[in-house]
Formats: structure tokens, sequence, C-alpha cells
């Protein structure tokens, strides 16, 4: 089998005639955005023009790792696509070439560049093909420009929807410990239900949707079904604890399984008890989100644990 890895640099030389940049400016820090961009989790959520989706069959992401997905689109056509890492700098930069079958034989190359700009993310993605004829034919019959934008598309709105989930509505830095649901578009109904259960009334300022984000530019526009699922809910049960929600339905790129879409959120009240924990209940596990400042104010990371257990944990202490 050819290894495009050891074959001449079809791709070098002078390529302003034969490329195409993509920019955006993402309203979170690189560190989440590489991380979105990285692990599979949540590649599989966004990856892919608007009306497909992505089946992974292998991803191995690091220098000379293998990716093999299919595009799957309207009326069950498929597209499969070989991808070989030739580098993997966190979180800075990732370049990739790609290819239509397993001889890994590359059509173009691809190097995405992750930028910090105070709090957001300059993203940079450039496509390299041998021949402008080549770029032309991409652009022209496979509306290459057109995919590659609305691909950042999706990752901005499931940066901006994921990770807005875990805003808070505690008002203190006292430590809790709260209950994470996730639904398809059923969160309203469920809570609705378990409110009626325990007889107690929504934490805060009650609902939050998703139709409340303000919009920001190159996000795409969501349906009125979208706009009425619920972004973020709290409800008190029982001896003080919470239970919160949020909707993660397909038409935003979420993937949910049941028995996978509850977490224990910790809200340690110190940024080292929030460490501590965060590092010994994830030896031996599977982490999801390494624990980091976010944008949105909170010391945050996620995991699963050895036994199988997903955890959050997120602090609201000020970093000193």
């Amino acid at each position: 089998m050819k290894d495009t890895a050891t074959s001449p640099d079809k791709f070098g030389g002078k390529t302003d005639d034969r490329e195409i940049v993509i920019n955006r400016l993402l309203d979170a820090p690189r560190e989440l955005v590489f991380e979105a961009w990285t692990n599979p989790k949540h590649l599989v959520n966004w990856w892919g023009c608007q009306g497909f989706s992505s089946t992974f069959h292998h991803i191995e992401i690091k220098p000379g790792g293998k990716w093999h997905f299919e595009m799957n689109g309207p009326g069950g056509v498929s597209f499969p696509n070989f991808v070989l890492f030739t580098e993997v700098v966190k979180p800075e930069r990732l370049a990739y070439l790609h290819a239509a079958d397993e001889s890994y034989d590359a059509n173009f190359k691809v190097t995405v560049t992750f930028e910090q700009r105070g709090a957001k993310t300059w993203l940079t993605m450039r496509s390299i093909y041998a021949s402008a004829a080549e770029r032309d034919f991409a652009v022209k019959q496979f509306g290459v420009v057109e995919g590659s934008n609305q691909t950042i598309d999706k990752l901005e709105l499931y940066i901006k929807s994921r990770f807005d989930l875990q805003k808070q509505l505690k008002t203190t830095t006292m430590s809790r410990v709260t209950t994470y649901l996730n639904f398809s578009t059923e969160t309203e109904q469920a809570f609705n239900f378990y409110k009626s259960v325990f007889g107690t009334e929504f934490s805060g300022p009650g609902i939050a949707r998703f139709g409340e984000i303000p919009p920001h530019e190159g996000m795409p526009p969501l349906s009125e079904e979208d706009k009425k699922l619920i972004l973020h809910i709290e409800l008190p049960i029982l001896g003080g604890h919470i239970l919160k929600g949020t909707d993660a339905p397909e038409s935003m790129g979420f993937t949910l399984k049941r028995g996978d879409n509850m977490h224990i959120n910790l809200e340690p009240d110190t940024r080292e008890e929030t460490k501590r924990l965060f590092d010994g209940l994830s030896e031996g596990g599977q982490i999801t989100m390494p624990l980091m400042d976010m944008f949105w104010g909170a010391y945050y990371g996620s995991f699963t644990d050895k036994f199988g257990i997903n955890w959050m944990v997120n602090c609201t202490e000020e970093k000193k």
C-alpha cells in the first residue's frame, strides 16, 4: 500500500493559486477549540457540512495516525474519506493529508491553526491542492468552499451550545453537588414531570431557551423548533439536591445515547479542591474535557471514571 507520508510533497512550493483558506474568529479559548477538533467524542457531533452526518470507523489523532470516516448525505449517499495526520501540536496546529481511498494518495493537504486572541480563537483552515485545476474542480464540482464554511459553522454552534450549557445559575461559591441531565428534545417535558412529583419550583429565572442565545457573526440560524428547546434549567429536589438539564438535539449535531446522558456535577469552592477531585476521580478513566479556564468564567473539566460513571467539575472561584 502506498504511503503518502513518504512520497514527494506535491503540496509544497508556491500555493497561492491552488489553495482555499477559511478564517473564523471563535468565541472560545483555543484549548477548548482544539479539544473540540481533536477529541472524537466532540468531533463526531459537528464534523461535516450541513445536511450530512459522519460515521467514524477508525480515528487516531497523532502524527502518523489515520482517520477513516464516511460522510452520510441525503438519500442514503455516503462518501468515504481517509485522512493521514502529519502534525498534531496541541493546542496550536493540525496538519493532515486527505484521500478518497485507502491508498492514502492524498487529493489535498489541510493545515488548521489555532491562534489565541484574548479570550477568543482565530482559526485558519488552509487546504492546498496539487494544482489550480484540481482546486477549481473541487470548488465547482463539490462546493468545497461552502462545505468548509458550513463545517466551521457547525463547530461554532457546537462550541456555543455545548459549553454554554455549563453556565451556572449558582449565586455563591459554596460547594455543592448537582446532577446534570441531557435529553434530545424532551428536557421540558421531563423537568415538568419531575417538578410535579417533587412539588418544587425551577430555580433562578426559570427556563432558558436556545432562542435566547445572542446571535453572533457566522452562527447559522436556528429553526423555530430549536429556538424553543431548553438551553438550561434547574430544579431543586430533595435535601437541597438540584437537577440541571438541557436539550441536545440531533439538528444541532449532538448524538445522545441513553445511559450516557447523565453526569454528576461537582461544584467545589476552590480551584485547588477542583483539581484534586478531578485528578483523583479521573485516574484510570477517560478525560473528555481537560481541566481548564473556560470562557464563561469557570474552571471546568469532565471525564468518565474507570467504572463508567460520567462526572463534571465546575469551580466559579476567581483565578488568583
